[in-house]
């Protein structure tokens, strides 16, 4: 009878456990220096070798000619726990075996002599589903045991056992057996079985199998069924696996804001078969890899795979921010548990796919980080916002007498206070008052429309909407808090060499002329662009406002281009 490979490769001792070499080498110790306890907590996932190890143990310290703690596999008491035909190692499923009564039964037995051991050894499986009585019932006996008694818990919910029975064990924690750990033992198991396991196909495996090495030779053992030559692409189709080429696809098509072609790839693998279920998995796995990429500085160390895939993972990564990569995940764990949850799984992923391709229709805090930062590379990248009126705009310089405005000007341009001077001889503000610094006199002149394209560099006679208001006004939160609080609710536009405050609070002229609150603005802008401004003020006379629109969406449009701002 055929015999399957995590059975028929099932460690026969602690040499042969992969992964768990902090739990082995204690063990072998305590039982070569007679230190044996009466009572072993193994907690960890599934597949990680604890009920394995429980047996080896179990075996060790019965064995008459044990080495070093490893039993021999020769003796009598080994082949006769081995077979079952040796009683002194009992094994009970705690999940169907969970009442008081049970408990009580065990009790009784464990004032028995060994029949043919050293001890009676008890591996209680699933412990934590006993139930609370049985919890009590078993808690004198673990304390204090009969000298020739030794018990084995495993759980792989540890959180569910009373404090009570934690505090009666040796706790030892399993951990999952990592990828290339476990690809070297399924490319041993291979090579037994005349098997041509590729080391694509064993990275492959390793992934699915979650750090759990019984299931990556259940997987493997599927495989060997289909062909004895394992590809890669041979693992993804048994597995029900998307294939990598599909994931980068979807991804390319999410960075793209492609959702046609999301959609047709996604019809096309459930044409196919594949498991939409799965598919979401692979999808959290894969925006988990760029997310690696994107954010640690030794990112080869964290993702699992082969070096020209690795290679093809960074260069995904730089088509994403990070705020994107977040969205996405949080977008595809909550489509996971619905689709767990008993939604239609084709239409979640049709769904999820459709919100990553065009953020704007999820509402959440996740899709407007991702839109924010979307707008900052735009704007770091020389995206502008063109400003243009729509009545013909004309330059005011104030005199030492103040200018009244003219009562048919819609808009007037940078309004700023002057120092007589010499002519074409520039004089420094003084100290009592220092005034704002005075764009040169021009003659107005009618308004030419806007190339909607983006400019790198705003001319002399352009003005512009200044995008790094947010990061200018956070500079002005650490450095002038008072200042911070005068423009806020305000904007500025950049014209030339010029700065231009536009302010609904009337106190700003006085305000920004004193040399300190002067000097913040210009050591912000310093430090924000770069750039060395003079200050001027952006004044409107006229009440009326720009037309309302979403202001998040234009600035988003400047992706492709430049937005124009009309005031009318």
């Amino acid at each position: 009878m055929y015999q399957v490979l995590y059975r028929k490769y099932r460690p026969r001792v602690f040499s042969d456990v992969y992964g768990q070499d902090h739990v082995t080498s204690t063990l072998k110790n305590e039982i070569q220096n007679g230190r044996v306890s009466h009572a072993y907590l193994f907690t960890g996932s599934r597949g990680t070798g604890k009920t394995t190890c429980a047996k080896i143990l179990a075996k060790a310290v019965n064995c008459e000619h044990n080495v070093n703690g490893e039993p021999c596999n020769e003796c009598e008491v080994c082949k006769g726990i081995d077979n079952g035909s040796i009683y002194d190692v009992v094994e009970i499923d705690a999940a169907s075996n969970n009442g008081v009564d049970n408990i009580r039964e065990l009790r009784d037995e464990t004032n028995y002599a060994p029949s043919r051991g050293k001890y009676r050894v008890y591996i209680i499986d699933e412990v934590h589903m006993l139930s609370t009585g049985a919890f009590n019932a078993l808690l004198k006996t673990l304390e204090e045991p009969p000298a020739h008694v030794i018990f084995i818990l495993a759980t792989t919910e540890v959180h569910k056992l009373p404090a009570t029975i934690l505090s009666r064990c040796q706790r030892f924690d399993f951990k999952r057996i990592q990828p290339e750990t476990m690809a070297v033992r399924l490319k041993e198991v291979a090579g037994i079985e005349g098997l041509e396991l590729d080391d694509d196909a064993a990275i492959l495996i390793a992934r699915i199998a979650d750090g759990a090495l019984r299931d990556g030779l259940s997987v493997l053992d599927q495989c060997a069924g289909r062909s004895k030559s394992i590809t890669a692409s041979l693992v993804s189709e048994v597995a029900g696996l998307a294939g990598r080429e599909a994931m980068y696809k979807l991804s390319d098509c999410v960075a793209n804001r492609d959702s046609n072609s999301a959609m047709s790839i996604i019809s096309d693998l459930y044409q196919n078969s594949f498991d939409m279920e799965r598919l979401c998995v692979e999808m959290i796995n894969h925006f988990r890899n760029l997310l690696v990429a994107k954010t640690v500085r030794k990112s080869r160390e964290l993702i699992i795979c082969t070096d020209d895939e690795y290679n093809t993972i960074i260069e995904a990564s730089k088509g994403f921010s990070v705020e994107s990569i977040v969205f996405a995940l949080d977008l595809l764990q909550s489509t996971l548990v619905k689709i767990k949850g008993g939604a239609t799984a084709r239409i979640e992923m049709e769904m999820v796919f459709i919100k990553l391709c065009e953020p704007k229709m999820e509402e959440s805090i996740a899709s407007l980080l991702d839109r924010i930062s979307r707008l900052e590379n735009a704007v770091k990248g020389g995206t502008v916002v063109q400003v243009t009126p729509t009545a013909p705009a004309k330059i005011e310089v104030s005199e030492p007498t103040p200018v009244q405005p003219q009562a048919t000007q819609e808009i007037t341009e940078p309004v700023v206070d002057e120092l007589p001077s010499e002519p074409d001889v520039k004089q420094e503000p003084v100290a009592e008052e220092p005034p704002l610094d005075e764009p040169p006199r021009q003659e107005a002149e009618e308004p030419q429309p806007a190339p909607r394209q983006t400019a790198p560099a705003p001319s002399s006679n352009e003005t512009v909407e200044f995008m790094q208001w947010g990061e200018f006004m956070d500079v002005l939160h650490r450095t002038n808090i008072p200042l911070f609080g005068v423009l806020n609710g305000s904007k500025g536009y950049v014209r030339g060499e010029y700065f231009l405050l536009d302010s609904p609070n009337p106190a700003v002229r006085d305000f920004i002329k004193l040399p300190i609150h002067s000097k913040s603005i210009k050591s912000a802008l310093l430090e924000v662009t770069g750039t060395n401004y003079k200050l001027g003020l952006f004044k409107r006379t006229s009440e009326q406002s720009a037309p309302k629109r979403d202001p998040l969406e234009d600035l988003i449009n400047q992706a492709s281009g430049s937005i124009n701002i009309e005031y009318k």
